[in-house]
């Protein structure tokens, strides 16, 4: 059976290549072949001079020589760690944003670190990371410089809605795959209408915890009985759930969220989440955001 690949865009930071160790220790558990991508974008006036030359290097010259010893290093760091894993490398060209959203065609997740080197404007991956987990058509996990090593037991998914098939399905296989628990979260906000019109639940009130937490029982119900190995807790919050699911993260090794628009834009729950969790965030894009 064909497995698709995991993506890991790299861009020769440190922290990219911690992103290059969490998609091999993926790859390892799903016994999945690695592809390891860094994209350059040059300007027209900067394309690489053709045939033998004794001159100087060109700035784009350099430009390309560091990704491909990045690329370099990410294949050997990813060998090192498991030298029996199948490991492409793919240097990409055009528009960094597009070509590393792009280059998670067709895998089972995109790894990119969540800022870049800076060494050089054209190779700055953390201005990437947060177009690629808001566009790309399969998971992407961005990777903070600040995650612990290794897994904490925890997978954390924020639960929206009804419609959250796919973000259901990546946690819960992620918490087995890691023998990990799961939290599931709901964070429910009363709309300020409502409540001028006494409708709806009050923020606090037992009946809006209550009926929450009804709701969300019943969106896990199903995936409890697919997954019996996995140990599931839930939890109700109100307020702002991108502050609630940045607090859970300090515990948690991974935070799930699910995506439904890209052409509007990151979300204000995502844009938190990449901006304050304290692990790596997962968003899983929905089969309309396709």
């Amino acid at each position: 059976m064909t497995v698709n690949p995991i993506v890991a865009a790299i861009d020769g930071s440190a922290e990219a290549l911690r992103a290059v160790g969490w998609a091999v220790s993926e790859a390892v558990l799903r016994d999945a072949p690695v592809r390891i991508v860094s994209a350059t974008e040059l300007p027209p006036r900067m394309a690489p001079r053709k045939g033998p030359h004794g001159g100087p290097s060109t700035v784009a010259e350099v430009v390309t020589a560091e990704r491909d010893r990045a690329l370099a290093a990410a294949a050997e760091r990813a060998t090192a760690i498991d030298p029996d894993l199948l490991v492409s490398t793919d240097a990409l060209s055009g528009p960094v944003a597009q070509a590393v959203t792009d280059s998670g065609a067709g895998a089972s997740m995109l790894v990119v670190g969540s800022r870049g080197a800076g060494a050089f404007a054209a190779m700055i991956l953390g201005s990437v990371s947060r177009y690629a987990a808001t566009h790309a058509a399969c998971p992407v996990i961005v990777v903070r410089d600040d995650s612990t090593a290794s897994r904490q037991g925890q997978v954390v998914v924020g639960v929206r809605d009804a419609d959250c098939d796919a973000t259901l399905t990546f946690a819960f296989e992620e918490a087995a795959l890691h023998n990990a628990s799961l939290l599931a979260v709901h964070a429910w906000q009363a709309d300020d209408r409502d409540l001028l019109r006494n409708e709806g639940p009050v923020p606090g009130s037992d009946t809006g915890q209550a009926r929450a937490a009804r709701h969300l029982e019943g969106l896990l119900a199903g995936w409890r009985e697919k997954y019996p190995g996995v140990a599931v807790s839930q939890e109700v919050v109100h307020g702002h759930p991108g502050r609630a699911l940045a607090g859970l993260s300090a515990r948690a090794g991974l935070v799930v969220l699910g995506r439904h628009h890209p052409h509007q834009g990151p979300g204000r729950v995502i844009h938190a989440a990449l901006n304050h969790a304290h692990c790596p965030v997962a968003t899983v894009p929905s089969p309309r955001a396709e």
